[in-house]
Parts: C-alpha cells; structure tokens; sequence
C-alpha cells in the first residue's frame, strides 16, 4: 500500500472557501478513479500557510503516477504558479481509531488484521 504525499503552493489570493470549492470540482474525477483507495484534501495552517496539499492512498506508485501524469502536473503549475512535490510511502500499518481497526500490509500489498481482539 502507498502513501502519497503531494504539495503545492495555494493559488495567491484563495481563501479557504475558494480552496475547498476548487477541491470540491475535483470530485467526480478523483471518485471515478478505481484505483484510488482514499484522498485527504490539506491546507497548510502556521508555518505550512500558503501551502496546498494532498494525501492518496494507492495500491501502487504506478497507480499514483498514472493519476499523477504529465498533464496534471502542468494543469497544478498553471493554478498555483509551480509544478507540485510529490513523495511516495510504505504504507505498512494503520491505526484506524474511527472503525476500531489496526492494519498491516506486508511487502507485497496484502493487508493483515492487526486488531487487539476485545475481551
């Protein structure tokens, strides 16, 4: 499982409203992307202001980079004045306190239930 980590400088001028309607626009796109597992929507706040961003979570950096080609790069320097950062991830273990479950994948994707069985 990957993590990917991408940021970019917020457009100049967007307030939090205009950035989360442009965000809001990205959802039939991101949606229909099969190979998507989850996307946070991230706004820098302190020292990070100024400073957009995105969490993914894909089954591959070829899912990622397939999602995250040439084209979209170009359309993120043409709104936000520079092309984004990209970092890539392990994902190996997930403490997920909202469902009570901990997961682990192994190297080769497969996820193990890590969960404390309950008394």
């Amino acid at each position: 499982m990957i993590v990917e980590f991408v940021t970019f400088p917020s457009p100049q001028g967007w307030d939090r409203a205009k950035v989360l309607a442009d965000a809001e626009a990205t959802i039939p796109k991101w949606s229909a992307n099969e190979e998507l597992l989850r996307k946070h929507f991230l706004l820098g706040l302190g020292e990070a202001e100024g400073t957009g961003g995105g969490i993914y979570i894909w089954p591959s950096i070829e899912a990622a980079q397939r999602a995250h080609d040439d084209a979209w790069r170009e359309t993120v320097k043409r709104r936000a004045g520079a092309y984004p950062t990209i970092r890539y991830f392990d994902l190996m273990l997930l403490i997920d306190n909202e469902q009570g479950r901990v997961t682990a994948w192994d190297e080769a994707g497969t996820p193990h239930d890590r969960t404390p069985a309950t008394v």
